[in-house]
């Protein structure tokens, strides 16, 4: 049964066998579109029917009015035809008991009769508030792989990242080695990926090796193979990853950390193109791409006399420089969403989007492990979740977001740029107090007065 109001209206459904109640619920809401239903039947044709966002339910329904067995089984019938639906659950029978099932059982809130219209309605308001949050959640993670994606596979709408993009988009097919240079955690092999997948080798391997993961008695065999009986255990002749890499692209991680000896092997194959492998006297040609990438301040090796600086040059003809997640305007809620979908299909399919508090602590937060860090705690939070929202206390962001959430006065808007400026400062100089103060203009002694000021942890 519905009114004649009209269908752009919110719809809320009131399942109530009382008719004086269900006509003084009826003309109390005036904001919604209100349908009313009497028992279960007539109550799932209505959800079938028109699809209303919010139930109210009252658990004596017939043939059961003075227990709560027929409204528990509506109940559990309406979240399985409809799970988004948030269900109101009323009731005068065994209060705490029929709470706790109802809620345990999937009902968005309970509420105590006699009904009290005006506390009644704040409740049914707050439930299409967030039905319309978690609609729009779902949205957002649906549209973010297709409308966020850049070079294929990263997911940004910073317009840091853009430009990092657009740089690799327009180096791609020219044959020279491209240095990406970015804190730990910031997407250096997505970005690597993205220049091989853009360019005229595509067609070829994309081969990653970590120079940090490997000892330094590997890593020369790793990368230019080895001849059978080249050294114990060497019992067949292997392809290193510079082989395997030919007609496509190479890509060096953490290529800080290979060793003096080696960087000269690795020099004499990006000038001349050719390889020995270990053991071995042939040489052989290979045509690959390099790109490489670390965290570390290679200048600074150079000067330290650990890093060669012809290699360098060599490695070093492009040079692309990755922001820290905390850099990238609104990425961090962008890749929160992206990162809860993903793990919430396989994990804990209840979960349907992040809880307001979550949103703003995403934002607020400095990132110091950036998008690693994110995405490992998304994955703790969507496993840890007990509601259909992920909450800033599931990310183990407790209180990061109040912030952004209640701004009182003049001093609290001085608070959070401090804040959120000494959050920067440490994430881009990974911790160091005294790069930081310097970044911010200030000693290091007035960084660490603000740091307990705030109670805040470097």
């Amino acid at each position: 049964m519905s009114d004649n109001r009209p269908a752009s209206l919110p719809k809320l459904l009131i399942v109530e066998d009382d008719v004086g109640l269900q006509r003084q619920l009826r003309w109390a809401y005036e904001d919604y579109e209100v349908l009313v239903a009497g028992d279960r039947t007539e109550a799932l044709d209505i959800l079938r029917a028109e699809e209303p966002d919010v139930v109210t339910l009252d658990l004596g329904l017939p043939p059961d009015p003075d227990g709560t067995s027929e409204g528990f089984a509506t109940l559990d019938a309406i979240l399985s035809l409809k799970p988004d639906t948030k269900v109101i659950v009323a009731s005068g029978h065994g209060v705490r008991e029929s709470a706790l099932r109802a809620i345990s059982g999937g009902a968005y809130d309970f509420y105590q009769k006699p009904v009290d219209i005006d506390e009644l309605g704040l409740i049914v308001s707050r439930a299409f508030h967030v039905h319309a949050l978690e609609r729009e959640n779902a949205r957002l993670a649906e549209t973010a792989s297709e409308d966020h994606r850049v070079l294929g596979r990263m997911i940004t709408a910073a317009p840091e990242m853009l430009k990092v993009a657009r740089t690799i988009e327009r180096v791609a097919n020219a044959d020279v080695s491209v240095m990406l240079l970015g804190a730990s955690g910031t997407g250096k092999e997505l970005l690597a990926r993205g220049v091989h997948d853009s360019s005229n080798r595509r067609g070829g391997q994309f081969v990653a090796i970590n120079c940090a993961a490997i000892p330094e008695t590997l890593l020369e065999s790793e990368l230019f193979g080895h001849e059978k009986g080249a050294f114990t255990g060497a019992v067949k002749t292997t392809e290193g990853k510079i082989e395997q890499a030919a007609g496509g692209t190479l890509f060096l991680d953490e290529v800080g950390d290979i060793p003096l000896n080696l960087q000269v092997k690795l020099l004499r194959f990006l000038q001349e193109r050719i390889i020995e492998r270990v053991g071995g006297r042939r040489t052989i040609p290979v045509d690959t791409r390099v790109v490489c990438a670390t965290h570390q301040n290679l200048e600074a090796m150079i000067a330290a006399g650990s890093f060669r600086e012809d290699l360098y040059y060599r490695l070093a003809e492009i040079v692309i420089r990755i922001p820290i997640l905390a850099d990238r305007q609104g990425d961090a809620v962008l890749l929160g969403r992206h990162f809860l979908t993903r793990f919430a299909k396989d994990m804990n399919p209840a979960v349907k989007g992040l809880a307001p508090d979550a949103l703003a602590a995403l934002d607020a937060w400095a990132w110091p492990g950036n998008v690693r860090e994110l995405e490992n705690r998304m994955k703790r939070a969507v496993i840890m979740a007990e509601g259909k929202l992920v909450t800033a206390a599931d990310l183990d962001l407790d209180g990061m977001g109040e912030e952004a959430l209640d701004v009182i006065n003049l001093k609290t808007v001085r608070e959070m740029a401090d804040r959120k400026a000494i959050r920067r400062a440490i994430a881009r100089t990974q911790g160091n107090i005294s790069g930081a103060a310097k970044m911010l203009g200030i000693s290091r002694p007035t960084l660490y007065d603000l740091l307990k000021q705030y109670e805040m942890q470097a």
